[in-house]
Parts: C-alpha cells; sequence; structure tokens
C-alpha cells in the first residue's frame, strides 16, 4: 500500500465526513478504510478525526493535512488513474461569502476553472445568513468569517485577514502621537468613525484587542459594505478598521495613512464551510481545494 492510498483515503473521509461513505467512494470496506486511516494516524503520531454517532470531525491537524495535500492528492490520483477531472469541472457551485473578500480574492483566484467549464453561482452576505442557507442546501461552500457551530456543518480555516486602523492623511496628522504612545484611547477619541455596522464589530474588536475597551468616538458614517467604508475613510469622513486586502491599495497610494500601528495586528480567521459530506460532490471538491492552495499565496490577506 502507497502513501498516497493513505493520503488518498484520508482525503476522502476528511470530504465525506464518514468512514462509510469513504469506503464507497474509495470502493473498498469500511474495515479496509478504518486499517489506513489508523495506519496514517500512526505514521503521524496524533488522531486526524473524533468519532461520533453523526461520523467524524476532523481535528486540527487535519484541517492542516488536508490545506497542504488536497489538491495535489487529487492532482497524483488523476494523473495515476488517466482520469481528467471532466466531471469535476462539468459542475455548477453555489458558493457564497462576504462581498468584499470575494470580489478581492475568491474570484480571480477561481477563475482558471471557469475558463475549464466550471460554472459558478455567487452569492454574498452576512455570515450567519449564508451558513443557514448553506444547511438547508440552498448553497454548496460559503466562506465564513465565523466559525460555524451547527453540526450539519464542516468548516476548514484556509486564511487570517488582518486589520489595519486608517484614516485620511489629514486626520491621521491631528492625532498626538506622545499621548497615543501613553493614552491611546484618548489620544484617539476626537475622531470620528466609519463602521460596517451599528454595533461596528470589526472597530470594536481592533479598540478591545489594542486598547482593553470600547471606542468612545462618534460615529459619523454607517455602511454595510468594505468597500464603500474605506471610500469614506478616504474622503475624510472618519477613520476605520479594514481588513488589509482592502486598504493595502489606498495605503500604497497614499489616500489613507495607519491611525496606528499594532505590535500584532488583530487577525480573524476565514473558513470555507460545507455540509457535513458535502466534498464528495468533485466539483464542490475542487473548488475547496482550489482556495486552500490559493490561499497560501494571499499574502497579507
Amino acid at each position: 500500500m502507497s502513501d498516497l492510498d493513505l493520503l488518498a483515503t484520508f482525503v476522502e473521509i476528511y470530504r465525506s465526513g464518514s468512514l462509510t461513505a469513504a469506503a464507497q467512494r474509495r470502493g473498498l470496506t469500511q474495515p479496509a478504510v478504518s486499517g489506513q486511516l489508523a495506519r496514517l494516524e500512526r505514521e503521524l503520531g496524533e488522531p486526524l478525526f473524533t468519532r461520533g454517532s453523526r461520523g467524524v470531525t476532523p481535528t486540527a491537524r487535519a484541517d492542516d493535512l488536508v490545506r497542504r495535500v488536497g489538491a495535489h492528492v487529487d492532482a497524483l490520483r488523476s494523473a495515476v488513474s488517466g482520469v481528467d477531472g471532466r466531471a469535476a469541472f462539468a459542475g455548477t457551485v453555489h458558493l457564497a461569502g462576504p462581498a468584499e473578500l470575494l470580489t478581492a480574492r475568491v474570484l480571480p483566484a477561481l477563475a482558471p476553472l471557469t475558463t475549464r467549464g466550471l460554472r459558478l453561482r455567487v452569492s454574498v452576505g452576512l455570515a450567519a445568513d449564508l451558513l443557514a442557507a448553506l444547511v438547508n442546501a440552498r448553497l454548496d461552500l460559503v466562506v465564513s468569517s465565523v466559525r460555524p457551530t451547527d453540526r450539519a456543518l464542516s468548516a476548514t480555516p484556509f486564511a487570517d485577514e488582518e486589520f489595519v486602523l486608517v484614516g485620511a492623511p489629514t486626520l491621521v496628522r491631528s492625532v498626538d502621537r506622545e499621548l497615543l504612545a501613553l493614552d491611546p484611547v484618548r489620544a484617539l477619541a476626537h475622531l470620528p468613525l466609519v463602521a460596517y455596522a451599528e454595533e461596528l464589530p470589526i472597530i470594536r474588536r481592533y479598540w478591545r484587542s489594542e486598547f482593553g475597551r470600547r471606542p468612545p468616538n462618534q460615529v459619523a458614517v454607517v455602511v454595510p459594505d468594505l468597500r464603500a467604508v474605506l471610500a469614506a475613510v478616504v474622503a475624510g469622513a472618519g477613520v476605520s478598521a479594514l481588513p488589509r486586502y482592502l486598504a493595502e491599495p489606498a495605503l500604497s497610494a497614499g489616500s489613507v495613512e495607519p491611525v496606528h500601528v499594532a505590535a500584532v495586528p488583530p487577525l480573524n480567521t476565514l473558513f470555507l464551510a460545507t455540509r457535513v459530506g458535502g466534498l464528495a460532490n468533485p466539483s464542490v471538491a475542487l473548488v475547496h481545494d482550489h482556495l486552500l492552495d490559493r490561499s497560501k499565496h494571499w499574502a497579507g490577506l
């Protein structure tokens, strides 16, 4: 038995969420699949799944392993078997996520798949709404900014978004730098905020992470689109905490500047969420693994 066999079985278990389903897809008996998994876990020295009444749940080690080997296993199996993967490229995947991330990173990354025939139907929205649609089978794959808690869903961490606090140069220059070092909340309190929502989800997280409290600042603008938030910040309406991938072009152009530089920038982990067993669909697995592979090159996300 080759290492490719072990890894191929592992990938099928991960995608299907079940030893039984993986055995069917691999053309093996369930004891054989269990034995292959046990051998791979012995070689790695740690478990890859926890067993439950509704199947198996991947460990963090399994998440990392599938992120590194999934797409390569598919390519090797296709090369060995002579299968060109046409079935996967012939399908349609219903994909959803935050509009800004889909626009800046996800859809450009998936363009090579669509040129080979894969069809995408894309929705945007808030994580809670999209995950509910995923549970109800209205979607196949969700790029989520929160880890799903529903047991019907499986999630793979695939990228970290880094947040930066930015403002137009005129506002940034109004900050007392000495006071910023001593009492950053007071030094920044005069700056109006531009927020994604009334609850200030990203801004509040930045203040609590860096300064240990909520921002006392006046909220000047609330608009539920981070691209519009950035546009308002560039125009001088206020400051905001934004994902670096979105703010980087404006930072490079000098139209915004860092208001505060965090020693360790606040991060938020993004997940690829599917229904348990959803990766048994070859088209969904193709998109899932392609995004895992491409995300390795998203420096400064």
